[in-house]
């Protein structure tokens, strides 16, 4: 039920609003990214706030403030009316992005987070996916109704699981952060099928440590850390901020571009393509949530960036082809473009994606876990919305195809700082994560064993 909350994340203005609007080039830029940066205001509260509140009231706050927000788009009878709704949903987006890995975290045996821990992602995609079939058949009533609908709809859902939140049980290492420590015992045999279950978790838990406030938090951040902690707070923030450049927003945000760019035209074939993109971003998420804690994190996610990769080339090249062909030539580009936008979905889907909120929300040590992950997600939303304000823009100046070969190029980035930055975390439990983090990449590279190696347990002891 936690991760419901990622539900709340939407993907993107309709393909009908901007129509209604006859919005130009800049404002659909500006009404795209504009709720990633709400968002930043979001993500840098929410730890705070999670703290002193507890996850699961955060939970709550957020479906509120979204609810808020689904509403006045719905009834938005101007750009800016429309404008603030985005912006109001985004605060809440920055809560439930920042809030939920950490949940699910918190309440997972090591030998199930990473999966458990991936559930968040899948519920944003499923909630994309629930958009575009929803747009696909709200695009058949008249224009000023559809996308409103849609709207409102989304208002549903947020309201329910505000009232539903209350009901979840709090994380137990929230309670024995604030020396609740029968409460989180209590809380840990109701979720565990077995006594023997809830004492490994209960061993697994830190000892009792009071919440020192936010001042102190901040200060351990970025004043004084340890050589662990500095290392930790640079994986776990870096791979949320490396998440983006690969340009997925690219294409999930302007899907509809993209494919007439490739030569789809009729916008019944764009949305059916879009509920193609959605199921396969969803099967492959599936994929990566049932294989994180057999083949590890690293294997899955460099796996996943090689085939971002060769993906970005592929779909640059066809799409440059395609710019340079003569009208009505029979080439094949377009069917390779297709194929690369699927395959890079895909790619993407079964690593990048899902991993890097299981990532950053275990490596984080509890004590700064909450606003580690709400700094780390605000630079996420920073990198989202660089691309969702400057997609049409850059393809404008340099080709659609440029702009996706710009997106590999930067892919090979992130491969390079995950392979020197994060080492596994596979099966360990959250408070032993540390360990692995005491020695910096010059002493670890003697345990290396290939790109894809597992820590052992013993070897860091």
């Amino acid at each position: 039920m936690p991760w419901c909350a990622a539900l709340l994340v939407p993907s993107s203005p309709s393909y009908q609003d901007t129509e209604d609007f006859k919005l130009s080039d800049e404002q659909v830029q500006l009404l795209t990214g504009i709720m990633n940066v709400s968002a930043i205001a979001g993500c840098l509260t929410a730890g705070q706030v999670s703290d002193y509140f507890g996850r699961r009231r955060t939970f709550s706050i957020a479906a509120w403030i979204f609810f808020i927000g689904s509403v006045l788009m719905s009834f938005a009878g101007s750009f800016g009316m429309l404008m603030a709704g985005r912006c109001v949903t985004g605060v809440a987006v920055g809560y439930a992005l920042s809030t939920a890995p950490v949940y699910a975290a918190e309440i997972s045996p090591a030998k199930t987070r990473g999966s458990l821990s991936s559930i968040p992602d899948i519920s944003i995609n499923f909630g994309i996916l629930i958009g575009y079939v929803a747009n696909y058949f709200l695009g058949r009533l008249p224009l000023t109704y559809g996308w409103r609908a849609m709207f409102g709809i989304s208002a549903l859902p947020s309201a329910i699981f505000a009232v539903g939140a209350v009901f979840l049980p709090e994380s137990p290492r929230w309670l024995v952060m604030h020396g609740r420590v029968d409460e989180a015992l209590d809380v840990l045999q109701k979720l565990c099928a077995t006594g023997d279950e809830a004492q490994v978790l209960w061993n697994e838990a830190a000892p009792p440590e009071e919440w020192s406030g936010g001042l102190g938090v901040w200060k351990e951040m970025f004043l004084h850390p340890t050589p662990p902690v500095r290392r930790m707070l640079v994986a776990g923030m870096g791979v949320l901020f490396v998440q983006h450049l690969s340009g997925i927003n690219g294409v999930q945000l302007y899907s509809a571009r993209v494919f007439k760019a490739v030569g789809i035209a009729s916008t019944n074939e764009i949305l059916a393509a879009n509920i193609g993109v959605g199921l396969a971003k969803t099967v492959f998420i599936l994929t990566a949530i049932l294989l994180v804690d057999r083949v590890g994190r690293r294997g899955l996610y460099l796996s996943s960036l090689a085939g971002v990769i060769v993906s970005l080339s592929c779909l640059g090249l066809s799409l440059t082809v395609i710019e340079h062909s003569k009208p009505n030539q029979d080439v094949p580009w377009p069917r390779a473009a297709i194929a690369s936008v699927f395959t890079f979905v895909a790619s993407f889907s079964i690593g990048l994606g899902p991993i890097t909120g299981a990532y950053s929300s275990e490596v984080i040590p509890l004590r700064l876990r909450a606003q580690g992950v709400g700094v780390g997600v605000a630079f996420n939303r920073v990198a989202n919305a660089t691309v969702a304000l400057t997609f049409i823009s850059l393809s404008n100046a340099i080709t659609m195809g440029g702009a996706f070969f710009l997106f590999g190029f930067l892919s090979v980035g992130a491969a390079t700082f995950f392979y020197f930055f994060c080492p596994e975390t596979q099966g360990r439990p959250l408070e032993e994560i540390e360990e692995v983090f005491r020695q910096g990449w010059r002493e670890r590279r003697h345990n290396l064993h290939g790109p894809f190696h597992v820590f052992k347990h013993t070897e860091m002891r």
